[in-house]
């Protein structure tokens, strides 16, 4: 039985709609913010943390806040959603556009 809910649950992963959209990293010691897109919303912050954790970010500004303050001041904030965009070349324009936007709007750093 636990085989077929493996089954599914890969399934129901592989079938669910991808959401990309604008997100920001808040540090809440700082309040400094960084801005980033993605093509899926919704698995975007596990890579990231990762990524941070691992003390491999390529933006260093973010990794030396993130060293420096450490998890627990940072939060992942979902800026805006793109959810009915299929051609990737538009979203991708799409997310361009809306991410220099947001930077400006926000104050804060592109990633």
């Amino acid at each position: 039985m636990k085989g077929v809910d493996r089954k599914a649950a890969v399934a129901a992963y592989k079938e669910r709609k991808a959401v990309a959209g604008i997100y920001a990293i808040r540090c809440l010691s700082t309040d400094e913010r960084w801005i980033g897109r993605a093509p899926d919303l919704s698995t975007i912050q596990n890579r990231l943390w990762f990524t941070l954790r691992q003390g491999s970010f390529p933006h260093r500004a973010l990794q030396m806040a993130w060293n420096e303050h450490g998890m627990s001041n940072f939060v992942f904030e979902e800026i805006e959603r793109l959810e009915d965009e299929p051609l990737a070349l538009i979203r991708d324009g799409l997310l361009k556009n809306r991410l220099a936007h947001w930077c400006q709007t926000l104050g804060a750093h592109p990633i």
